[in-house]
């Protein structure tokens, strides 16, 4: 069952289902990934598989059984994650024997990472129509705040979110700072720039939207826009503002780079506790050993337990 909190404030506490304002398709399906799979708590564990494209074969020569897409779903349905996002192509040759046991989140975009990211933009890959037919609890665009392509991301992201609309389907966004305008204020993973990303998802319709952490204050921030450029907080602090930012969505916060558990663990904590609703974890867990990999999801669901909506 869900429950309504208390609208977020400083004290960071999240936005729950029955808050967002959904309609009733996109509720039924978001019911699915936060309360009938994963956690099943109304918290949110995703596992992405979409590197192939944006980075190409070199992230699985660390674990070289998760070149197969088998093994993210083999490790999606043991480690109990709430969903798994792929790309059309994979999602049609692999997910027909997980339909009902592992939710998917139908990316409907992509782009290669060969061209310089000052440009980025990511076009169409797939319809919300196809995650309808393949059944998607979800469908996941990526959009690149501050590339010199934004205009046509924007527009191109406002058609998909009609047809989500339209079909009841929740659409989770990629909210990602690029360009070398970013660069030149501070950089991408900068509060600047994360917050903003998070504003801009919020203000074009995302249902949840997945951001990174953003880094701690440097040097680099004194060519932000103020206040960022003298702003100075904590983690916490950070996360705090990042998710307000994020408005009547769900925030959701990327596993990023490969660092120890523990550390991942202590991040994971802070974005819990600054209002956040889950994570995506991509590399961090299936550059793993299936072993190591479904270890620590199981450390990753205690963690979540204790933010359980009750």
């Amino acid at each position: 069952m869900t429950t309504t909190a208390s609208r977020p404030t400083s004290s960071a506490t999240r936005y729950h289902l029955d808050d967002l304002n959904l309609s009733q398709g996109k509720k039924a399906r978001l019911h699915t990934l936060l309360y009938e799979h994963g956690p099943a708590n109304g918290t949110l564990m995703l596992l992405p598989i979409d590197q192939g494209l944006e980075h190409g074969p070199v992230d699985f020569f660390v674990n070289p059984p998760a070149l197969d897409p088998e093994y993210q779903c083999q490790l999606g349905v043991a480690g109990k994650f709430s969903g798994i996002a792929l790309q059309i192509g994979l999602a049609t040759r692999y997910m027909g024997q997980y339909a009902g046991r592992l939710p998917l989140v139908l990316k409907v975009n992509g782009r290669t990472n060969i061209p310089s990211s000052d440009d980025a933009f990511s076009p169409l890959t797939a319809s919300v129509e196809d995650a309808v037919r393949l059944g998607a609890a979800a469908v996941g665009y990526t959009c690149y705040v501050g590339s010199t392509s934004q205009d046509r991301d924007l527009r191109q992201m406002s058609d998909i979110r009609r047809e989500c609309d339209r079909y009841g389907m929740p659409l989770i966004c990629w909210s990602y700072p690029r360009g070398s305008a970013v660069g030149k204020k501070g950089g991408a993973d900068s509060l600047y720039a994360v917050d903003y990303a998070a504003r801009v998802a919020s203000e074009m319709g995302a249902d949840v939207i997945k951001i990174n952490i953003p880094r701690e204050h440097s040097e680099a921030d004194a060519y932000a826009p103020a206040p960022y450029d003298t702003l100075v907080e904590d983690r916490r602090e950070m996360l705090r503002r990042v998710v307000r930012s994020g408005g009547r969505s769900l925030v959701i916060f990327a596993g990023g780079s490969r660092v120890t558990d523990e550390e991942l663990l202590a991040r994971m904590e802070d974005c819990m506790a600054a209002g956040g609703t889950g994570f995506i974890f991509g590399r961090n867990m299936w550059q793993r050993p299936m072993d190591q990999a479904l270890t620590m999801a199981s450390r990753v669901h205690q963690l979540l337990a204790t933010y359980a909506d009750h």
